[in-house]
């Protein structure tokens, strides 16, 4: 077994899903193994990882306007809001969703469905700098 492993970064442009399918799977290609699990996290509490649709952006829109019904910014419910109103609900949206992701690499490839696309969904409303750190085990 080998293992490898490395820190993306990425820069969001605010509250929503950044697609990065690609850089991710450009990396997978890189290590060259053949069969094994990739495991993705992401390094903060205001932002999460999601495997989606990836053809039709309505599916992200309309999950965007889900959240924003669930955990509203501004909410008189949460205390904490050291860094604005999104502070607390960019949290619970992470809480909701997931810090990190498991993926299987079939043929040296990502196995993921003909739909599917890994994304760095941003819960704030500014930018950030995001890590995510990426590890393969594998043969």
């Amino acid at each position: 077994m080998r293992q490898h492993q490395t820190v993306l970064t990425f820069d969001t442009r605010g509250r929503g899903m950044l697609p990065i399918t690609s850089a991710v799977a450009d990396w997978v290609r890189g290590v060259r193994l053949q069969t094994g699990l990739l495991t993705l996290f992401v390094r903060h509490t205001s932002a999460s990882l999601l495997i989606q649709e990836n053809a039709d952006p309505q599916v992200q829109r309309d999950l965007e306007r889900f959240f924003a019904r669930l955990v509203p910014d501004g909410d008189p419910l949460f205390e904490h809001t050291a860094e604005g109103a999104d502070d607390m609900p960019a949290h619970v949206r992470a809480a909701l969703t997931q810090t990190h992701l498991s993926v299987p690499i079939v043929a040296g490839a990502l196995a993921l469905g003909t739909w599917q696309g890994i994304y760095l969904y941003e819960h704030r409303r500014r930018g950030q700098r995001r890590e995510i750190v990426l590890h393969a085990l594998g043969e």
